[in-house]
C-alpha cells in the first residue's frame, strides 16, 4: 500500500504575499519618489529666486502643525479607549446581541484600539496643516493701537487672535465629542454601559469618564459663546444694515451670549458633581434647561427688543451704531481721509473757457488703450509668434524734460501660432523670448488716426533704447511659454532667436541667456526631475541641454509674486515699465482681512468687476480691510522679484513680515526711476468707489435715511458691466498743478436700471503720483478728491452724454458717413474731466473693418460740455467748435492735420470781408460721384488690409478720407 503526502498549500498562498508585498513597496518607491520630485523642484526654484526661506517656513509650519493635530487629537481618543476599555466590568451580564458583536469585536481588538485614534488622527493632522496661517499670524500678530468702540479691545485681537481661538475652540470641540462618542460605544460593547427593561445602567467608571468629558465639552461649549460675543463686530447687525453690533446686538445679543456662557458653565460643574456623587439627573434637567435658556435669550428675547423697541425708534437708538459703523468703515478701506470740494458745476461753453486750464488739457487720452490693440497688432507685431496684451498699459515716461502718459506694451511670444514650426526644439531652446516694448502717446495721433510712437520695432528704437543700458529681451512676461531651457558655455554658438531680421524667410540673429532666471539642469538629476515634472524625455536626451542650461517657469509676473508672497492677494493689472534700462512688471500686493470691527464686508470680486475685467475669483473674497501694503516688481529678463514695504505701518503686513522675516525690503530702498512710475493700483480704487457709493456721507442720519446713495454708471460702450476708472494727468480744483492721477464718476443710486437719473453726483481722484525721489513716497501719493456737485447744477451723467452723441442728427449723419462700406465704429472710453470749471465729456471715435483684418484708426472725437457737443476731425478742433470757436486749450493734435483735411483756419481775430449769405444747395450730381468715390475707397481699403498690403491700404485710406471731406463738405 503506497501513500502520498499532501501537498504543500502554504507555498502559492507565501508568494502570493510576497509579490503583493513587492509590488506595493516597488508602487511606494514610484509614489514617494514623484512626490520627492515634485518638492526638490520647488525648492530649487525657490532657492534660485533666493525665497527658499518661504518655502522652508511652509513645510516647517505645515509638518508641525500636522503633528499637533495628529497628537491633539489621536492621543485622547486612545486614552479615551483605552480607559473604557480597561475599566469594563468583569463579570458583567452581557445579552446574546452584545456577545455575538463581542465575538466580531474582539479578534480585531488590538487593531481597532490604535487604528480608530490613528484614522481621526490623520484627518485632524491634515485639518491642522492646513489652518497653519491662522495660527502663525496668532502666534506673530502686533497691535495696531487702535481698538474697537464696543469692548475697547485692540483691533489686532479680532485681525489676529480671534480666527484662531474659533479654530482653536472648534478643534477641541470635535476632539471632545469623538472621545464622548468612542467612549459610549467601547462602554456598551463590553457591558459598562446597559440598556434594557426600560433602564439605563452605567458603572462608575463609565460615569464618570462620560460625566467628565460631557462636562469638558459644556466648558468649551461656554468658552465659544464668549468668544461670540466678540464676534458679533464682524458679522451683519443693525438690522441688516451695517457690519457690527447695532442697538438690539449690543444690549440683547451680546448680554445673551453672557448669560449662556454662564450657564454652560453652571451646567459642566454639574456633571462634574454627577462624576463623584453618581446622580444623572440634575445635569440631564440643567442640559434641558441650558436649551430652553438658548432659544430665550437667542432667539426670543433680541426678538423682542427688536420688533417692540428698535423698529419703532430705529435712527434713535442705532445712530450711535451707524456712526460706529461708518467711521470703522472708512479708516478700514482707507477713505477716512478723502478731501471733499463742494463743486459748482459751469453747464455753459463760452469762448476762451479753457485758457486756464491749457496745462492740464494738453495730457487728455485719444488713443483708448482698450481699442488700439489691433492697431498696435497690426504695425509693431512683425511676426504671428509675436503678440502684445490687450487691452494695452498705461504709464508716463520723462521726455524731453516733460511728463508723457503712454500706452504701453510689451512684445511676447505666441507660441500658438508656430504652426508646422512646433516642436519641442522650437518651443523650448530656438523661441524663448519676447522682444522690445512699444510706448504710444496717449494725447497725440497721425495724420491717418494711428497712434504716434514714443518707442518701437525691432530691433528696438526711441526714447527707451537710446539708453545704452536698455534690454528689451523679455524672458518673463504674461504669456511666455510654459518652459524653456536656456544658456550655454562660453563660446558655444546661440541658438535661441534673438528676433526676426529682413523678410519672412531671413533667419534673424541669435542669442543667450546670460543671466540667472531659473534652476540649473546642467546635471543629470536634476533633468530627471524636471523631466518628470513637466513630462518630457527631451529634457532628459537633448544634446542642447548643456552644463550651463536653466530652465525658467511660472514665468508669469502674477504668479511669481504669488507664490514667494502667498498671503498678498495681486492686483489683477501688472503692468510693464522701463526702470533703469531693465523692463520692470509691477505688481501691486494687497494685505486683507474679513474680520476687522465695524467695518461692512464687501465681496472683493464683485468690487473690482467692469467692462475691462471680468469677476475673477479669490482665496479671499468677502473682506472688510484691504491695504496696499506690498509693491513688487518683476524683471523681465532674468525673473527677479523684488518686493517693497509700500505701508510699512500695515499691521497685517507687519505680522507676515513676523512669519517671513528679512522677505520684503524697505521704501528706502526704491530708486527715484522705479518710484516715478509707481502708480495708484486700479483694483484698490475701484474697492473703495465701490464703498464710497454709501460712505461718501459722514453722519448717521443721511447713512440711516440713504437720501443721497450713489452707484458707479455703467459702461456706455457694454451696459452689462461698469464703466471702468481711468488714467490721466489732470489738475482737480485745489491741485497746485496736474498730476498723474485715476478718475471716476457716480450717478444716483437706483434699484431699477431703466428708472435711474443718469447726471452726476461725485467725481473721484486718487492721486497716483509718487514722486520721483529715490526712497521716498510722493506727499499727495494716494489722496482721495472727491468733487460733490451742487444739488442745484444739473450735469449729465455718462449715459446721458452718450445717449445725446448717439442720438444728435449730425453726429449720426456723419457716423453713416464713416460706416460707408465695409467698416464699422468704435467708441472709446468716454473720459470725464474738470475743466473750464465744469466737466467735459470726451469720447475718441475710431474707425475699422468690419471683416478681416482690422486697424482701429482715430477719425473723430466727440467732446460735451453741460448741453453743448461738438464733432469733428480732433480734439482741438472740437474743443474750439464747442467753445465758441477758440476753446484756449492746448492739445497734443493741435498741430495735426487728418488726411484729407484742410490747413487750419486763419485767426479768427483778423477781419475779413462780409459775404452775402445764399441758400446752400448740394449739387447732386457730385453728391453721388463723392459718394461713389468713397465706396469704391472702402472697398479698396478692405481688400488691401485682408492682403496685408499697408501701402495701399495707405493710399485708399487716403482717398476715402478726401471724399468723406467732399461728402461733408457738400452736405452743409
Amino acid at each position: 500500500m503506497t501513500t502520498t503526502s499532501a501537498p504543500n498549500q502554504a507555498t502559492p498562498s507565501r508568494s502570493r504575499r510576497v509579490i503583493a508585498i513587492t509590488v506595493a513597496i516597488i508602487a511606494a518607491l514610484v509614489v514617494g519618489f514623484f512626490t520627492f520630485a515634485n518638492l526638490y523642484a520647488e525648492w530649487l526654484w525657490f532657492e534660485q529666486l533666493g525665497f527658499d526661506g518661504v518655502l522652508v517656513t511652509q513645510w516647517v509650519a505645515r509638518a508641525v502643525m500636522f503633528v499637533i493635530g495628529f497628537l491633539g487629537m489621536a492621543l485622547p481618543v486612545w486614552i479615551a479607549i483605552q480607559l473604557a476599555y480597561r475599566l469594563r466590568p468583569v463579570y458583567a451580564r452581557l445579552s446574546s446581541q452584545l456577545d455575538r458583536y463581542q465575538e466580531v469585536v474582539e479578534p480585531l481588538r488590538r487593531l481597532a484600539m490604535w487604528g480608530i485614534p490613528i484614522f481621526f488622527g490623520f484627518f485632524a493632522g491634515f485639518a491642522a496643516s492646513a489652518q497653519w496661517e491662522i495660527t502663525w499670524t496668532w502666534f506673530h500678530g502686533v497691535a495696531t493701537s487702535q481698538t474697537d468702540p464696543q469692548f475697547g479691545l485692540d483691533t489686532g485681537f479680532y485681525m489676529f487672535a480671534m480666527p484662531f481661538y474659533a479654530t482653536l475652540l472648534g478643534f477641541v470641540s470635535a476632539v471632545l465629542l469623538i472621545c464622548l462618542l468612542v467612549t459610549a460605544l467601547v462602554s456598551y460593547l463590553y457591558g459598562s454601559v446597559r440598556v434594557g427593561q426600560r433602564e439605563l445602567r452605567i458603572s462608575k467608571a463609565a460615569r464618570i469618564q462620560l460625566a467628565v468629558i460631557a462636562g469638558l465639552y459644556l466648558i468649551v461649549q461656554a468658552a465659544s459663546l464668549w468668544l461670540d460675543r466678540y464676534q458679533t463686530l464682524v458679522e451683519p447687525g443693525g438690522m441688516g444694515r451695517i457690519t457690527g453690533p447695532g442697538y438690539t446686538e449690543a444690549n440683547a445679543v451680546i448680554l445673551g451670549q453672557e448669560i449662556l456662557a454662564a450657564a454652560a458653565v453652571i451646567v459642566a460643574i454639574l456633571f462634574f458633581v454627577t462624576a463623584v456623587i453618581g446622580r444623572w439627573r440634575f445635569p440631564l434637567i440643567g442640559t434641558g434647561l441650558l436649551l430652553v435658556t438658548a432659544l430665550v435669550l437667542g432667539v426670543g428675547y433680541p426678538w423682542v427688543v427688536n420688533t417692540f423697541q428698535v423698529q419703532p425708534n430705529q435712527l434713535s437708538l442705532e445712530r450711535e451704531y451707524y456712526q460706529r459703523n461708518l467711521e470703522g468703515t472708512k479708516v478700514a478701506y482707507g477713505i477716512d481721509g478723502m478731501e471733499k470740494i463742494e463743486f459748482s458745476a459751469e453747464t455753459t461753453a463760452e469762448e476762451g473757457q479753457l485758457r486756464a486750464d491749457a496745462a492740464t488739457t494738453t495730457q487728455i487720452r485719444i488713443m483708448d488703450p482698450a481699442v488700439i490693440g489691433p492697431t498696435v497688432r497690426q504695425l509693431e507685431q512683425y511676426r504671428a509668434y509675436y503678440q502684445f496684451q490687450n487691452p494695452l498699459d498705461v504709464d508716463r515716461y520723462e521726455i524731453d524734460g516733460q511728463m508723457q502718459d503712454t500706452i504701453v506694451s510689451v512684445r511676447e511670444l505666441n507660441m500658438d501660432q508656430l504652426g508646422a514650426g512646433a516642436s519641442w526644439v522650437n518651443e523650448t531652446l530656438v523661441y524663448t523670448h519676447g522682444y522690445g516694448m512699444v510706448a504710444a502717446a496717449g494725447n497725440e495721433r497721425t495724420a491717418d488716426g494711428n497712434p504716434v510712437f514714443l518707442e518701437r520695432g525691432i530691433p528696438a528704437t526711441g526714447f527707451l533704447s537710446d539708453d545704452p543700458d536698455f534690454q528689451p529681451r523679455v524672458y518673463f512676461g504674461e504669456s511666455s511659454p510654459e518652459y524653456s531651457i536656456v544658456g550655454a558655455p562660453e563660446g558655444t554658438d546661440p541658438i535661441e532667436l534673438d528676433y526676426p531680421a529682413g523678410s519672412d524667410g531671413t533667419s534673424g540673429p541669435r542669442t543667450t541667456f546670460e543671466g540667472e532666471g531659473g534652476p540649473s539642469v546642467g546635471n543629470v538629476f536634476n533633468r530627471l526631475i524636471y523631466a518628470l515634472k513637466f513630462q518630457s524625455e527631451q529634457i532628459l536626451f537633448s544634446d542642447d541641454v548643456n552644463d550651463e542650461s536653466q530652465i525658467l517657469y511660472d514665468r508669469d509676473p502674477r504668479e511669481r509674486v504669488n507664490k514667494v508672497a502667498p498671503y498678498l492677494t495681486l492686483d489683477s493689472d501688472p503692468y510693464p515699465t522701463v526702470v533703469d534700462g531693465r523692463i520692470k512688471w509691477v505688481v501691486d500686493g494687497y494685505t486683507l482681512s474679513a474680520n476687522y470691527p465695524y467695518s461692512t464686508t464687501v465681496p472683493l470680486s464683485q468690487a473690482i468687476a467692469d467692462s475691462n475685467n471680468t469677476q475673477p475669483r479669490f482665496a479671499m473674497d468677502d473682506i472688510n480691510y484691504v491695504r496696499n501694503s506690498v509693491k513688487a516688481t518683476v524683471d523681465a529678463y532674468d525673473g527677479s522679484v523684488e518686493l517693497y514695504a509700500w505701508e510699512p505701518e500695515d499691521p497685517v503686513l507687519q505680522t507676515w513680515q513676523n512669519v517671513y522675516p528679512t522677505q520684503i525690503k524697505p521704501i528706502e530702498d526704491m530708486s527715484a526711476d522705479l518710484i516715478s512710475h509707481v502708480r495708484y493700483p486700479t483694483d484698490l480704487f475701484k474697492v473703495q468707489r465701490a464703498m464710497l457709493q454709501i460712505y461718501h456721507v459722514d453722519d448717521a442720519q443721511s447713512f440711516y435715511e440713504r437720501d443721497n446713495a450713489w452707484a458707479t454708471p455703467e459702461d456706455p460702450q457694454n451696459p452689462n458691466a461698469l464703466q471702468p476708472p481711468y488714467y490721466l494727468t489732470m489738475q482737480m480744483p485745489g491741485q497746485a498743478e496736474p498730476s498723474f492721477s485715476m478718475f471716476s464718476t457716480f450717478i444716483p443710486s437706483s434699484t431699477t436700471g431703466a428708472e435711474s437719473r443718469n447726471v452726476l453726483m461725485g467725481y473721484l481722484a486718487a492721486d497716483s503720483n509718487a514722486g520721483r525721489e529715490a526712497g521716498v513716497k510722493g506727499e499727495d501719493y494716494g489722496k482721495l478728491r472727491m468733487l460733490e456737485i451742487a444739488a442745484e447744477t444739473t450735469v449729465p451723467g455718462p449715459g446721458q452724454v452718450q445717449n445725446r452723441f448717439d442720438s444728435d442728427p449730425t453726429v449720426s449723419q456723419q457716423i453713416n458717413v464713416l460706416t460707408i462700406g465695409q467698416s464699422e465704429v468704435l467708441n472709446g472710453n468716454l473720459l470725464t474731466l474738470p475743466v473750464g470749471g465744469g466737466l467735459l465729456y470726451v469720447q475718441p471715435v475710431f474707425v475699422q473693418a468690419a471683416e478681416g483684418t482690422q486697424l482701429p484708426q482715430l477719425r473723430k472725437v466727440l467732446v460735451a460740455f453741460g448741453d453743448d457737443i461738438a464733432f469733428e476731425d480732433t480734439l482741438s478742433g472740437a474743443l474750439d467748435s464747442l467753445f465758441g470757436g477758440d476753446s484756449g486749450a492746448d492739445t497734443g493734435d493741435g498741430e495735426v492735420v487728418p488726411d484729407g483735411g484742410e490747413e487750419p483756419t486763419p485767426d479768427p481775430t483778423e477781419p475779413t470781408e462780409p459775404t452775402e449769405p445764399t441758400d446752400p444747395t448740394v449739387p447732386t450730381d457730385e453728391y453721388g460721384a463723392a459718394l461713389e468715390d468713397a465706396r469704391q475707397a472702402m472697398l479698396d481699403r478692405d481688400a488691401a488690409l485682408q492682403a496685408g498690403d499697408l501701402t495701399a491700404f495707405a493710399e485708399a485710406d487716403e482717398r476715402l478720407t478726401a471724399a468723406v471731406e467732399r461728402l461733408l463738405e457738400l452736405s452743409e
